[in-house]
């Protein structure tokens, strides 16, 4: 693996990014030690580094500030850009202040500029990073592609890579305060379980998923639908256009809602939404909605 080109000696590290390492890693023996850890330098095992190189990273591990007991964290370089394909290539340490080895799966990991908007999101296999001994820093470089980046300006001074917490919570039930007061604790909890059960959402992916309907007497049809947001940032929906679809394939209703304020879900989230058709968009005979889907009309 032949990284040691994108570091140099005239780098320097930059901001770091820590969070409690109980967010990524379970059953790990934490210190009961309220001091600060300075991390080791820690190289790949299936490195093999030049006697020149191997200053570089032990100079740039020198300049790592010491972390919090029981922290995980990136610690910024410096970016490169490929100027053939736009990719960005972030250096950084991966770093740890918990006592013992660890290895880690699948992490999602954002690119924030001084300011704190995100630039670039990706998830990476820490797998590739190995096992990280007890309070270490391990140099890496991160690839983000130019499909994964939000912007097309390379951040100044100040920019930072971290951990996208977001992702890391898994996908959740968002209750609007509506909901909240109307819905027993235990639906509200049954809502959750079966938010939990629903298929995965793929990256950026919005998906409209039926939940309830209900012809009411003026024949009027009432739909609550679960939206699910598979980004990590939130959406705001400001028009939805729908359709409702029997089991049989029959239009059953169509209309398009005006949310003022505009309707918002948060990342990693699915938020329950109730939508009444009225009776002049309705065409409820011999529909069958013992199963139902709503279609977004684009």
């Amino acid at each position: 693996m032949n990284l040691f080109s994108f570091f140099k000696k005239t780098d320097k590290v930059g901001a770091d990014s820590a969070i409690d390492s109980n967010q990524l890693v379970q059953d790990t023996e934490a210190s009961s030690d309220n001091k600060e850890v300075t991390t080791k330098l820690s190289l790949h095992p299936e490195w093999n580094v030049p006697l020149e190189q191997q200053y570089v990273f032990s100079f740039l591990a020198n300049e790592l500030e010491p972390l919090k007991p029981n922290q995980l964290s990136l610690a910024a370089i410096n970016i490169e850009e490929d100027k053939r394909n736009g990719a960005w290539y972030v250096k950084a340490f991966f770093r740890s202040s918990i006592p013992n080895n660890i290895e880690l799966g699948e992490i999602g990991l954002i690119i924030v500029d001084k300011d704190g908007k995100r630039l670039a999101s990706k998830e990476f296999d820490f797998k590739e990073l190995g096992t990280l001994p007890p309070e270490s820093a391990r140099p890496w470089v991160f690839k983000f592609e130019k499909e994964y980046l939000e912007t097309k300006e390379m951040p100044e001074d100040g920019w930072t890579i971290a951990f996208n917490l977001i992702a890391l919570r898994g996908h959740q039930l968002e209750l609007d305060e509506s909901w909240k007061k109307q819905l027993p604790q235990e639906q509200q909890e049954l809502l959750a379980k079966v938010v939990k059960e629903l298929p995965k959402l793929g990256r950026k992916e919005v998906n409209f998923t039926g939940l309830q309907a209900r012809v009411r007497d003026d024949n009027s049809l009432m739909v609550s639908i679960f939206i699910r947001n598979g980004n990590d940032q939130a959406i705001n929906l400001e028009q939805l256009p729908l359709e409702i679809i029997d089991a049989n394939g029959k239009l059953v209703a169509k209309g398009s809602f005006k949310m003022n304020p505009a309707l918002t879900v948060q990342g990693n989230s699915t938020k329950p939404w109730t939508f009444i058709f009225p009776a002049k968009t309705v065409n409820a005979e011999g529909a069958d909605l013992s199963r139902w889907t709503a279609k977004v009309v684009q």
